[in-house]
């Protein structure tokens, strides 16, 4: 289903290749003993098309042959002074941005995108008006912004580019249970975290970068957006007419700027846009259904693009997976949550339908200070003294669709691909170089004692960072985790390879851990992060170097960019962090004047109470209460079966697009995000990736992008603004008189939906649910 997606745009250039192909006449000996090695058996490609790609000398995969270019020219610069000083600046700026944004609620991320498409026009004008003077020998502007500078300086950026996972232990620790270690302990568990995976490159890159066969379809759009700014022509866009590129992202970037501060400030309703909660503020029902806070969202309808992009851009994923995310949604959160929420299953009624924590069963917040010892361990005469924890429906829900997405995308794995990862993984290590392999030859490889020094100092700050400090998290179990994640990464790795789907350790690990360790919340935080990112960075790692080896970039400077950029990024994060909790009041209370609830800190928190300080034996083994979730397992592997057998019988019906794992795991961000953050990116990703894509290609193929990358950083920037100009301030307090308190930033605070009020209370010193529990 993954390569469908890049098999729809290139059927005119497959097209015209072939007959371009068919010209050629016979083959000499040397290429028929090439067509006579290669291995056309393989499902994943045509075999007139790879007969192509060899006569060409160049990769049988038509969608690679369409994204990369089958040529190197070592002699272009890469590892300049440019390219390190702007890559240095990136690696400074998005980070910080992206850590900043992290704990604000609507959020926004500054995507991969921005820093590519910036760095062009930005490395242009350094060549064109940076003196060429010599700093320590090497030339300071060494001429054009080569493509090679600009791959390099983008892997900078992106590399360390999202907010650390570990960061959330840290503020996990610090707001639910009182642990606030010094910057030391911060910076080794970071760093240990992110960087240890990397170490897997040396193993990894055998099986998942030299092969032909791992395409990485995710990098191909990438491939395709360097090459089309680096040259005059190709193929998507041909001679269409129209602005360049870079003038439509500044004109779109700017309207994005001034757009956002009429949703992000001065009318915030129009983010929050529950339109029919305001005529009925109190009918509980109507602000469940129709609610953007605590309800789901049914009306439809956000003017804030922090709202629509809050879960990725829908401007950057195909319309099928966009469609079968759609689909999940309505299915599991506006058909079946409202039959289990009205039925009171769980005793959801109360509880708001939608809610990011977890409650007692008086229906407060749950305090999970009440149940832990003084070094965080579980107490069990406590629990049993104050309350079992209880999960809003939608987050019960959330929590089901994450077992049925590990089984099903195992399942479809096996069903749909069990051919060509069989066959790739034997041919993994025999399999014949294609011409990006012999190109990259001539560069010296990464020598596995780097990969050796890496893991070796990784692991060591590891275990520094768990034996000074007391976490309660047992070395043995830490390198369990890590030994998890290293039998899972070259299968996983595969997976991904193929399908640009991801499989992932974080409920297996919760699993494992929560009824290995149970009640050490810290230890189960710490257990999931190595077991879970380490596999996780290992293929970031490995997908950034495959996007080196379409474009040649040498294999060394690719992995010192990487390591010293994400060095870069963990520890400017931190610093973003420390200073957000010391400087802005509030910070990560549900009432946050802001926006600064920590979203994810809060389900990151939550997390560690379910499965680290009550553990999952209390919660969804036989008897408990979840335990119906665990159906959910047999969900995930049944629906991907049906749905295969129903594809033989039925091959050209709408049945082939549908994908289980997608369906299951594309609702992963709920919670933190909530309807209005699914439908309106539904409707959007409609209308950009089915109707004008369809109707309008060219100018699709040169926009879409473009105006993805402005709209995310224009409300960045605009965010940015608000925040340092009218709300950090004299304490918040500019315009409140006059702008800033009013109707349109109020209205949808005063509903039910944005007072999390319950369909049901209990009388003052009673409780809902058993009257005993352990």
């Amino acid at each position: 289903m993954a390569s469908t997606y890049y098999q729809e745009d290139q059927k005119s250039i497959r097209s015209s290749s072939g007959e371009k192909d068919a010209e050629k006449g016979v083959p000499d000996v040397a290429t028929a003993e090439a067509i006579a090695i290669a291995d056309f058996d393989d499902p994943n490609i045509d075999r007139d098309e790879a007969i192509a790609g060899v006569l060409e000398d160049d990769s049988p995969y038509p969608e690679v042959r369409s994204a990369v270019a089958n040529t190197d020219d070592p002699d272009i610069p890469v590892s300049t002074i440019r390219a390190w000083f702007i890559g240095i600046v990136w690696a400074i700026l998005i980070p910080g941005l992206n850590q900043f944004f992290f704990f604000r609620y609507p959020s926004v991320t500054v995507g991969g995108i921005v820093a590519q498409l910036l760095s062009f026009p930005i490395g242009r004008l350094w060549a064109r008006y940076v003196p060429n003077v010599r700093i320590f020998g090497k030339p300071l502007n060494p001429g054009p912004f080569s493509i090679k500078e600009h791959v390099l300086v983008t892997i900078m950026a992106t590399v360390g580019a999202y907010s650390a996972y570990a960061t959330d232990i840290v503020a996990v620790q610090r707001v639910y249970y009182n642990q606030n270690y010094n910057f030391g302990y911060q910076w080794m568990i970071v760093m240990s975290t992110q960087l240890i995976g990397f170490s897997i490159g040396g193993i990894a890159r055998r099986f998942l970068v030299q092969p032909p066969s791992m395409i990485w379809p995710a990098n191909l759009v990438t491939c395709a957006l360097f090459n089309t700014l680096h040259s005059t022509d190709y193929a998507g866009v041909g001679n269409r007419g129209g602005m360049s590129r870079e003038r439509f992202f500044f004109i779109c970037f700017a309207g994005s700027v001034a757009w956002y501060f009429i949703p992000g400030y001065l009318f915030t309703a129009l983010s929050y846009f529950s339109w029919v909660c305001w005529i009925v503020p109190d009918n509980i029902i109507v602000n469940e259904l129709f609610g953007t806070t605590h309800g789901l969202g049914m009306g439809l309808l956000t003017f804030d693009w922090a709202q629509i992009a809050y879960i990725g851009s829908p401007l950057a994923t195909p319309w099928w997976a966009e469609a079968n995310i759609a689909v999940g949604f309505m299915f599991f959160f506006w058909f079946l949550t409202p039959i289990l929420h009205f039925s009171n299953v769980w005793q959801s009624k109360y509880m708001p339908i939608s809610s990011r924590g977890s409650f007692t069963n008086t229906g407060a917040r749950y305090d999970v200070q009440k149940i832990i010892n003084e070094d965080s361990s579980f107490n069990q005469e406590a629990y049993s003294a104050y309350s079992p924890l209880y999960l809003s429906t939608t987050f019960a829900i959330s929590y089901g669709l994450s077992f049925a997405s590990i089984t099903a995308t195992l399942t479809h794995a096996f069903l749909y691909f069990r051919k060509q990862i069989w066959t790739q993984s034997r041919k993994a290590m025999n399999e014949q170089p294609d011409i990006h392999a012999r190109l990259m030859s001539r560069y010296p490889q990464v020598p596995d004692w780097w990969y050796a020094v890496v893991f070796l100092t990784q692991f060591a700050l590891g275990v520094i960072a768990i034996q000074c400090w007391p976490v309660g998290f047992p070395v043995q179990w830490f390198i369990l985790a890590l030994v998890i994640a290293f039998v899972y990464v070259i299968p996983i790795g595969m997976i991904q390879a193929i399908t640009n789907q991801q499989v992932g350790l974080n409920v297996i690990t919760e699993l494992i851990i929560g009824y290995g360790l149970p009640g050490r919340p810290v230890a189960m935080m710490m257990f999931k992060t190595w077991g879970y990112i380490t596999m996780a960075q290992a293929l970031t790692f490995t997908a950034d170097f495959k996007l080196g080896h379409y474009m040649k970039i040498p294999p060394r400077i690719m992995f010192t960019a990487q390591v010293f950029a994400t060095i870069l990024a963990g520890t400017v994060q931190l610093g973003v962090q420390s200073w957000m909790f010391t400087n802005i009041p509030g910070m990560c209370s549900h009432d946050q004047k802001d926006g600064f609830i920590c979203p994810g800190t809060e389900v990151f928190g939550t997390a560690s109470v379910v499965w680290g300080v009550i553990g999952p034996a209390r919660q969804f083994s036989y008897g408990q209460i979840y335990y119906g979730l665990v159906y959910f397992f047999l969900v995930g592997a049944i629906c991907p079966t049906i749905v295969y057998f129903a594809t033989k019988k039925w091959p050209n019906s709408f049945l082939r697009y549908i994908n289980f794992p997608v369906i299951f795991s594309g609702t992963g961000s709920i919670p933190p995000a909530t309807a209005i953050n699914y439908v309106p990116w539904a409707i959007v990703g409609f209308i950009f990736q089915y109707v004008i894509r369809r109707r309008h290609f060219s100018w699709w193929t040169k926009y879409n992008y473009v105006l993805s990358a402005a709209l995310d950083a224009g409300v960045a920037i605009a965010a940015v603004l608000i925040f340092f100009t009218l709300q950090y301030p004299a304490g918040g307090h500019i315009g409140e008189n006059n702008i800033n308190v009013w109707w349109g930033n109020t209205v949808y605070t005063k509903t039910a939906d944005g007072r999390g009020t319950p369909l049901l209370t209990v009388a003052e010193g009673e409780f809902f649910g058993p009257r005993t529990w352990a």
